[in-house]
């Protein structure tokens, strides 16, 4: 349908998950992608993959937390492509979740660096390219956790980031909408990523809080998704069907965070 047409998407954490799964389907849909990230074995290859698929595709090695490597990856995607229509603020950790007494300020702050301070980053450097093309879409991964949920032990920071970005996605929706740029987050729940291999849990059985569905989630698909899914969510923000919506976070979670 090519929905996306001519604009350029630049997406960090684009290299596997949410982002990967994003990138695809952006660039089905028309768009030239830069994926930003770490992980350059993976970014590489998803580069060749889209390009081989008769996408226009790059990959900038991008650290979220670092000022400067977030600006060099921005200015590398317009160098390519020559403009900037939509920023994917994607990059995130799980982090570690533990009590409370027990997290340490490092552990802290490193969460708090790539989620929070990350997409401020993004954002920050991004816009006035987007303020150059005449307006743009800026969507924000967030999560159910920190803004619907609260009930996943010793995930204070983790949880903290994902409200920060919330509110952060509000106040600059209001503030750039005059300059025809809207920003939403998407806020998934229970995506099949990898994620949650990279988390590291100590102690969180001290902390006492347990939910438990004996007869299984009554939510669509048990509140089981695939990164597809969020795709889908971030197309409809990013294209013109979601043209007069901003300042919004949708869940994307099957209905599960409802019960939570």
């Amino acid at each position: 349908m090519n929905m996306l047409s001519d604009r350029v998407a630049f997406i960090t954490g684009g290299a596997s998950g949410i982002g990967a799964g994003t990138a695809r389907r952006f660039a089905q849909e028309g768009a030239a992608i830069v994926l930003a990230d770490v992980q350059d074995e993976d970014g590489r290859a998803l580069q060749d993959e889209l390009r081989a698929q008769g996408a226009r595709a790059l990959y900038v090695h991008c650290d979220v937390s670092d000022a400067d490597s977030v600006r060099q990856a921005i200015e590398a995607g317009v160098r390519e492509f020559g403009r900037l229509d939509i920023v994917f603020a994607n990059a995130g950790i799980n982090g570690v979740w533990t009590p409370i007494e027990e997290l340490h300020p490092d552990e802290w702050d490193r969460t708090l660096n790539i989620n929070l301070r990350g997409t401020y980053l993004t954002v920050h450097y991004a816009v006035p390219h987007l303020k150059r093309a005449g307006g743009g879409s800026i969507l924000i991964t967030s999560s159910v956790n920190g803004t619907r949920t609260f009930s996943n032990p010793g995930a204070s920071a983790y949880s903290s980031s994902k409200a920060g970005q919330v509110a952060f996605m509000k106040m600059i929706a209001l503030e750039l909408g005059r300059h025809n740029i809207r920003c939403n987050a998407v806020c998934p729940g229970a995506i099949h990523t990898n994620i949650d291999d990279r988390t590291e849990k100590r102690d969180t059985d001290k902390i006492g809080i347990e939910v438990e569905l004996p007869e299984g989630s009554p939510a669509l698909h048990e509140g089981q998704g695939e990164p597809i899914d969020v795709a889908d969510t971030c197309l409809f923000l990013a294209s013109d069907l979601g043209r007069h919506v901003s300042g919004v976070e949708i869940f994307v979670d099957g209905g599960a965070s409802l019960l939570r």
